[in-house]
């Protein structure tokens, strides 16, 4: 396999598995544990149960495609700097799940917030997107520059 494409692959598969991750947490956090809120809150409990089963099985499908890529690639440290590419994809992966989700579900198709019902609902949100960004802009500092002429 060229550096090239462990590269690609390590890139995808950290990426997955800080998408799925984040996905997950969002679940086990805000749906489970907190009970704040469902994926489709204007329904029946049933459907927000079927809503966040739905929702959990795409996060286990992408922590599942994540690993499989990342098992694909083999050891990131045969590259130079893979492990900073690893950590700083995943990083991303998880900071545009938080982006996007926060976008699209709570603002653009609002079916649901972070936390409905509550005066400061909109800085739930807020906060959202924020750690959102946060994560991404982390993982980029962490990777980039990960390219070296060197590579092995």
């Amino acid at each position: 396999m060229t550096v090239g494409t462990k590269r690609k692959l390590i890139i995808i598969g950290s990426f997955l598995l800080g998408f799925g991750t984040l996905g997950a947490l969002d679940g086990i956090i805000f749906h489970q544990l907190l009970q704040w809120h469902s994926v489709v809150m204007e329904t029946s409990r049933q459907g927000q149960i079927v809503s966040d089963g739905l929702f959990h099985l795409a996060v286990t499908i992408t922590l599942i495609a994540g690993s499989i890529v990342l098992w694909l690639a083999g050891k990131p440290t045969d590259i130079t700097k893979g492990i900073r590419l690893l950590i700083g994809f995943f990083l991303i992966g998880g900071g545009i799940f938080n982006f996007v989700e926060g976008i699209i579900n709570h603002h653009l198709l609002q079916i649901h917030r972070v936390k409905p019902g509550d005066p400061n609902a909109l800085m739930y949100d807020l906060a959202f997107l924020a750690s959102g960004i946060l994560l991404f802009v982390f993982g980029y500092f962490i990777q980039r520059n990960t390219r070296s002429k060197y590579a092995v």
